[in-house]
């Protein structure tokens, strides 16, 4: 009896205090909303994409070291931009394996 209170106690206490810690200062606030503003419309994202699509469909044998590098930097800017405005999606190991778990279950 005494053990499940005590348990009990603690799964309250831990997930209560995850909020606490999970405050956000006023400059990451204003940072949310500017990145908020600055999405991507569907003509950008197109562009961008066939951009890429038009960079792997390049013969590169016959460029420069430079070239392929300005290349390069141009793909991960790309990359970065499309990151950044929240057009992927993340799923970890941990995570797949649970909803693989769960389909399997239901």
């Amino acid at each position: 009896m005494k053990k499940t209170i005590f348990i009990a106690l603690l799964a309250i206490f831990s997930l209560s205090a995850a909020p606490a810690f999970a405050a956000t200062s006023s400059t990451d606030a204003t940072e949310a909303t500017t990145e908020a503003t600055t999405k991507l419309s569907a003509e950008e994202i197109s562009n961008y994409r066939a951009r890429v699509e038009e960079i792997r469909e390049m013969d590169k044998s016959d460029m420069s070291a430079s070239e392929k590098s300005e290349l390069k930097s141009e793909l991960k800017d790309i990359k970065a931009t499309m990151h950044r405005d929240g057009t992927f999606i993340y799923i970890g190991g941990s995570t797949l394996v649970i909803i693989i778990i769960l389909l399997l279950i239901l």
